[in-house]
């Protein structure tokens, strides 16, 4: 059999794209890796010095404080964010009027920048609630949420108000994936409301459900922007998050290589979580089906 010859054309367009990727991500990846084994401030000379850095990541206690917040914030933010729009979903695929139109609103925030929304709520938080506070006469709300201890939850709600879409989105299309028959079929056996949910819906979108799952948990983890724009990690470090410490740290501290490592570390630690979900997830999926 005469074997088919590919067009030139998809040499052209996937060879400079090809080029760039590995300019633009892996070269850097690399270099970062390469880095995290040498004492490099980000100028200047440098010397390897081995596992140092690594080793140096376990006794240090803002990385460890910074990790045991990221960690609580991807958990409150993963579950809460699926919580939501799962539920946003089921309202927005049943039968009611004007559901393009809520789709379309539903989906704005994500369609504006994580540090675009940060700023917009930081000034909210800081005038307009406390404002209401006043009006209202709410103690809890006269005082900026950003400025106390409970930050992080002040950061937690708009990032979960921001995150919904597009994770709607995606349950959207699982559950217009199931075949309308097996609704009128549970009709008819009694099956109604959450029992027709979980024995019906919810196994046949398990699939779409693991990917909003590690896609949230990937996303949580490497929370930066969000922080960033609202509370630059305060206050005093109450809210930094391992990215947001790498950034500061190794940009504005003169621990690039030491941050290297973190940044490598914190490479290692979402690949784990996200092939064990996996794992987990697709075995239940299989056990349902």
């Amino acid at each position: 059999m005469k074997r088919k010859k590919i067009n030139i054309a998809f040499y052209i367009i996937t060879i400079p794209m090809a080029v760039l990727f590995f300019m633009f991500h892996t070269f850097p990846f690399l270099q970062g890796i390469f880095y995290s084994f040498t004492d490099w401030k980000g100028y200047g000379n440098w010397n390897f010095v081995g596992l140092r850095n690594y080793l140096q990541i376990f006794k240090d206690p803002n990385v460890i404080k910074s990790y045991l917040f990221t960690f609580k914030f991807a958990f409150f933010a993963t579950i809460l964010v699926n919580i939501f729009s799962l539920m946003l979903a089921c309202g927005l695929n049943s039968k009611i009027k004007g559901k393009n139109l809520l789709r379309a609103v539903y989906f704005l925030p994500y369609m504006l920048g994580v540090l675009i929304i940060g700023y917009v709520f930081n000034f909210i938080f800081a005038n307009l609630v406390p404002m209401v506070g006043e009006f209202l006469n709410i103690e809890a709300l006269k005082v900026n949420i950003l400025g106390t201890k409970h930050a992080w939850i002040g950061v937690l709600i708009v990032t979960i108000w921001q995150s919904l879409a597009f994770n709607t989105l995606i349950y959207i299309s699982g559950l217009q994936t199931v075949d309308r028959d097996l609704y009128e079929a549970a009709d008819l056996d009694g099956a109604i409301g959450l029992k027709r949910f979980f024995k019906i819906t919810f196994p046949l979108i398990a699939p779409f459900f693991t990917i909003n799952m590690v896609l949230c948990v990937k996303g949580f983890l490497m929370a930066f922007d969000q922080f960033m724009a609202m509370t630059g990690g305060g206050p005093g470090t109450s809210t930094t998050t391992i990215s947001l410490l790498i950034y500061k740290k190794g940009f504005q501290g003169a621990q690039f290589a030491y941050q290297s490592a973190n940044a490598v570390l914190l490479f290692i630690v979402v690949v784990t979580i996200s092939i064990f979900q996996l794992k987990v997830l697709e075995g239940r999926e299989e056990k349902v089906n």
